[in-house]
């Protein structure tokens, strides 16, 4: 008998079931009685074959999203928020700047005692620290892997950048592109943009070019102004570059802007790729050849993981998501 069982049986909610279980508030007196009819006559117990319900101070399922002009962070929100809904869940977001802390913003919740368990969309592992100790609740970090944490209650679902982002390169250099500049965040190990760096580099070499860090990559943020004003830059400087690789879609889109903006012409004076294949991606002009996380796989995978460590005392877990080349109008034969 597991808690999905009870839910079945009374017609409630797993989210329900949940807080009668815990002693928590917001469950009426019928649904109450009910539930706990069925545990006492089924005989359930919560830390049966050995694993144990977690038992949380707070009631609130707690979203802490990095990047305030995130487009695809909002559409992995919408999903989570909506699968969390129809779990009976009370979900709180909290948007933070994307070179927010977002570990002292965690704790702020677990101090508060409102949070029972957070999920992270986007991650800067470096900050991921010995304040983590503090954070005794169960965590998902989506997006980006936790896998190298030494946290037992920090699970984590991405995409693996480093294959996805090699794949884009090699796309691109299928097509005949040698001279490309890639454009994406800072280069730390500790970030996401690491991973989809190493995955550029590796795409270069594969295909027999060599990867000079100081010509082929540029630093910038994640957001359409940052993708405009790094392309401006790179045109001002003159040189030949027959390929742009956006490590997102809101860098691609502010690339392709600059690119008109300066009197050129995308495909036909410089290819753009972009990384997520978000919906602005299909529906810009020309569409966006790019690297598509599966957005329902990240969202649905990080809500079964965070309800499963709620319930139950597990180790960790790290899974991968799937990722598609989405090719649009945005890439031309050289």
């Amino acid at each position: 008998m597991t808690i999905k069982d009870i839910a079945k049986l009374s017609g409630y909610g797993i989210g329900t079931v949940s807080r009668v279980i815990n002693k928590q508030p917001g469950v009426s007196e019928k649904a109450r009685e009910k539930i706990l009819k069925i545990i006492e006559e089924s005989n359930f117990e919560p830390n049966g074959n050995a694993r144990k319900l977690k038992r949380c101070g707070g009631n609130t399922v707690t979203i802490i999203m990095k990047g305030r002009h995130n487009s695809f962070f909002m559409e992995i929100l919408d999903r989570i928020t909506l699968l969390l809904s129809e779990l009976e869940e009370v979900v709180s977001c909290q948007i933070i700047d994307e070179d927010g802390d977002e570990v002292a913003e965690a704790l702020k919740f677990v101090r508060d005692k409102t949070s029972k368990a957070i999920i992270f969309l986007g991650a800067n592992l470096a900050l991921f620290d010995e304040r983590m100790n503090e954070l005794d609740i169960p965590c998902v970090v989506a997006t980006t892997s936790a896998k190298e944490l030494a946290f037992d209650n920090v699970s984590s679902v991405c995409v693996d950048d480093e294959t996805a982002t090699m794949e884009l390169v090699q796309y691109l250099t299928g097509y005949g592109h040698k001279d490309i500049v890639v454009m994406g965040g800072e280069i730390s190990d500790k970030q996401i943009s690491f991973s989809r760096y190493l995955g550029c580099k590796k795409g270069f070499e594969k295909s027999g070019l060599e990867f000079d860090p100081d010509k082929n990559y540029m630093a910038c943020r994640y957001s359409y102004e940052a993708g405009y004003e790094t392309t401006k830059r790179l045109l001002e400087k003159n040189i030949h570059v027959t390929a742009i690789v956006g490590l997102s879609d809101t860098i691609a889109v502010g690339a392709i802007r600059a690119i008109e903006d300066a009197g050129k012409k995308v495909p036909d004076d410089i290819s753009v790729v972009g990384f997520d294949g978000t919906v602005i991606s299909r529906f810009y002009t020309p569409r966006i050849t790019s690297m598509g996380q599966d957005i329902n796989s990240i969202a649905k995978r990080s809500v079964e993981l965070l309800m499963k460590h709620i319930h139950y005392t597990l180790g960790c877990e790290h899974d991968y998501a799937p990722h598609n080349l989405i090719e649009g109008e945005s890439v031309r034969r050289v």
